[in-house]
C-alpha cells in the first residue's frame, strides 16, 4: 500500500516538474521571439509594435518566478553554507530542516498569501494591460504558482532530510 502511494507521488512529482520546466522553456522562447520582433520592428520597420514591450515585461515576470522555482528544485539557489559546513553531519541536516521550514513560512506568506492578495486587489480594481487588453491581475498569478512549487520542493527536501536523519547511524 505504502509503495503504491509512493509510486503515485513520484509520478505526480515527475509530471509537475516536467510541466514546470516545459512552461519555463516555452515562456522563454516566446520572450526571445517577442524581444527580437520588437527590435526588428523598431530598427528595420522604423516603428516598434506597441505590444512587444508590455508582453516582454509580463513574460519576464513569469520566466523569473517560474525559473526561480526550477532553480530552487535543482538546489542551484544561493546559500550560505560555509558555517553549516563546519557543523557535524547530523547538525547539518537539522540546520537544513530549519532553513527549509523558514523558507516554507516566508514563501507561504510572501508569495502565496501576498500573491493571492495582490491578484484579488488588482482584479477588483479592473486594471488592464494597455496594449494587450487583458486584466493585469493574471500577470501576478506567477507569484502563488511559483510559491506553490517552492513549498512543495521544500517539503520534499525536509522529508528526505528526516529520512536520512533517522536511517543513518550518527558518526558522533
Amino acid at each position: 500500500m505504502f509503495q503504491t502511494i509512493l509510486k503515485i507521488l513520484l509520478l505526480l512529482r515527475f509530471l509537475l516538474v516536467k510541466a514546470l520546466e516545459f512552461t519555463v522553456i516555452l515562456v522563454t522562447a516566446v520572450l526571445v521571439i517577442d524581444v527580437l520582433w520588437g527590435v526588428f520592428s523598431r530598427y528595420i520597420m522604423k516603428g516598434q509594435s506597441a505590444w512587444t514591450e508590455e508582453l516582454a515585461r509580463m513574460l519576464l515576470i513569469w520566466v523569473s518566478l517560474l525559473g526561480a522555482s526550477v532553480g530552487f528544485m535543482r538546489k542551484s539557489h544561493l546559500g550560505v553554507d560555509y558555517f553549516v559546513g563546519k557543523l557535524s553531519p547530523k547538525t547539518q541536516i537539522i540546520a537544513q530542516i530549519i532553513v527549509y521550514l523558514l523558507v516554507i513560512a516566508f514563501v507561504s506568506f510572501a508569495m502565496i498569501y501576498g500573491g493571492i492578495t495582490l491578484i484579488s486587489s488588482t482584479l477588483e480594481k479592473g486594471q488592464l494591460l494597455q496594449t494587450l487588453g487583458f486584466e493585469k491581475g493574471y500577470v501576478y498569478l506567477a507569484l502563488p504558482i511559483s510559491g506553490f512549487f517552492i513549498v512543495i520542493f521544500s517539503i520534499e527536501t525536509i522529508i528526505k532530510n528526516i529520512i536520512s536523519l533517522f536511517s543513518k547511524p550518527s558518526p558522533e
